[in-house]
């Protein structure tokens, strides 16, 4: 009797073929292969492109070039909205867009089949945050594009780019664990309510259309605590006013992606 490879039971394999090696796959392989999958499902998804790619764009042309709807103050207003809309587009991405597709994926059981494999919380985790790496690399491009044509203007000294990836790095790690901590705990609807109502109050008060130095001086301490104030205001010091290294804002959005990470891996209910 042989196997389905034509091997007898019991005797070795011929010279050349690999070794049988059962197991797991390595943890970075398996996380590889989740965000692989978590990207093509997010660019086939259209309502999710719109709020991820388009929205971001159309927010920038818009404001950019009518001068009545938002009144940005001193300075061009291509210099202000571009760091802002880079912004956006991190909390679209990582946040908003993250959490509603991973609670209806929870609720119609498609996690639930993921938790049957080898592949842990935090593995899920990481691979959704890779995914929306880069998603936010296409959002990047695009906003930086179109914000060249229409006049924009950086500031940044010759450290700005490496600044403006930790920044983006690390507010992609602070909303992506906030986003999986609530699809995680929470029901999809639960989710879905309640994702919308703090994208619409970070729109607001996170200085992402509007500029922090728009708010009262007693008020900008705290906002600034926030992560979108945070992602906000680093990218303007260095976009806009070309400064160095922004580590207040910096280690707000650490201490953001340790908590909600933390919390996210240890809460996060397969069903």
């Amino acid at each position: 009797m042989t196997s389905a490879a034509g091997q007898v039971p019991g005797t070795a394999a011929p010279a050349g073929w690999p070794a049988p090696a059962p197991g797991a796959a390595p943890r970075i392989k398996m996380i590889m292969a989740q965000a692989g999958l978590e990207t093509r499902m997010l660019v086939r998804n259209g309502e999710q492109l719109l709020l991820t790619l388009v929205i971001p764009v159309l927010l920038l042309i818009t404001f950019s070039l009518d001068h009545s709807l938002v009144n940005e103050g001193s300075g061009r207003r291509v210099d202000v909205l571009v760091p802002g809309m880079i912004a956006l587009a991190v909390l679209s991405t990582a946040f908003t867009s993250q959490a509603i597709a991973t609670g209806f994926e929870r609720r119609y059981g498609v996690l639930k089949r993921l938790g049957s494999t080898p592949l842990s919380r935090g593995g899920l985790i990481g691979a959704k945050t890779v995914s929306v790496i880069g998603v936010e690399l296409v959002q990047t491009a695009i906003l930086v594009g179109v914000g060249l044509a229409l006049g924009w203007q950086p500031h940044g000294g010759p450290g700005a780019a490496l600044w403006v990836a930790l920044l983006v790095l690390t507010g992609t790690a602070a909303f992506s664990g906030l986003g999986l901590l609530l699809a995680g705990t929470l029901r999809a609807e639960a989710t879905l309510a309640l994702a919308n109502l703090i994208y619409l109050v970070l729109l607001g008060i996170g200085g992402i259309i509007f500029p922090l130095t728009k708010f009262p001086a007693a008020a900008r301490p705290v906002l600034t605590l926030l992560p979108s104030g945070a992602l906000s205001d680093g990218l303007h010091k260095v976009l806009q006013y070309g400064s160095g290294l922004p580590v207040r804002d910096l280690a707000v959005l650490a201490v953001w992606a340790v908590v909600t990470t933390a919390l996210a891996a240890r809460l996060f209910r397969w069903e």
